[in-house]
């Protein structure tokens, strides 16, 4: 796949003083940050990160691996990486942002200087899940149900429906095909939100993520499930915005 740098980011703020890559969950693209500049402090350039094959790039192939994405966005972020930088990933973009984090310091390229993650067990940790990307159309749909997060009117309109299930089960399978691999901790602070009331990660999960690192790690309980990323978004504005401005 030929990478467009431009086709990533929509825009991006020359004068800010820290910009804030932002990566989905499976199935959500870079409008679900909308109003995340409007919550943070006005010298962070937050950039929502557009995937291919959703949103503006709904043409494009689907990505159903997480090596060759992160290879790809790594390359495509380069030129973005002119000033400090973090990364902020929910559920599958925790893992996207993780693995990019660890890609740029194989490739000796700028670092993050801080991580957040959200809704993702410690990726060292096994799926007790059952795999959902190979379920068929129905049983797929009735485990997005269960699962919530995925708005009713998908449900109600089969158009729209035929829409988002290729892109929830190419993100699922490059979840479920994730083969985790030893590397030294990062020298990156990580910054771990979780849902009190999220039944998909727990506690024990979360805290996975205090290996991943040599410079410390938080974890914050928010209320709300497994997508508290859109029921509690100014709690969690508020809490990133507190650790951005110590970083400024």
């Amino acid at each position: 796949m030929s990478v467009d740098a431009g086709s990533w980011l929509a825009r991006t703020k020359a004068q800010a003083r820290l910009r804030l890559f932002c990566l989905p969950f499976a199935g959500g693209g870079a409008t679900i940050f909308r109003g995340w500049a409007e919550g943070l402090p006005p010298e962070v350039d937050v950039c929502p990160v557009y995937l291919p094959g959703r949103e503006s790039r709904l043409r494009e192939p689907l990505f159903t691996r997480l090596e060759p994405l992160v290879e790809a966005l790594g390359r495509a972020l380069v030129p973005f990486l002119d000033m400090r930088f973090a990364f902020f990933g929910h559920s599958m973009g925790a893992l996207i942002s993780f693995e990019l984090a660890r890609y740029l310091r194989r490739m000796h390229a700028p670092e993050p200087v801080h991580l957040f993650v959200a809704a993702h067990r410690g990726p060292q940790l096994p799926d007790r899940d059952a795999p959902m990307h190979s379920l068929p159309d129905a049983a797929l749909v009735d485990a997005l149900r269960r699962l919530g997060g995925t708005p009713q009117a998908v449900f109600e309109h089969e158009e729209l429906l035929q829409i988002v299930l290729p892109i929830l089960r190419a993100d699922f399978e490059l979840c479920e095909t994730y083969v985790y691999a030893q590397e030294a901790p990062l020298d990156v602070p990580i910054s771990v939100f979780g849902g009190e009331q999220d039944p998909m990660v727990s506690v024990q999960d979360l805290q996975g993520w205090y290996e991943q690192t040599r410079r410390g790690c938080t974890l914050t309980m928010l209320p709300g499930d497994h997508f508290f990323l859109q029921s509690q978004q100014g709690l969690l504005l508020s809490r990133i915005g507190q650790q951005l401005r110590s970083l400024l």
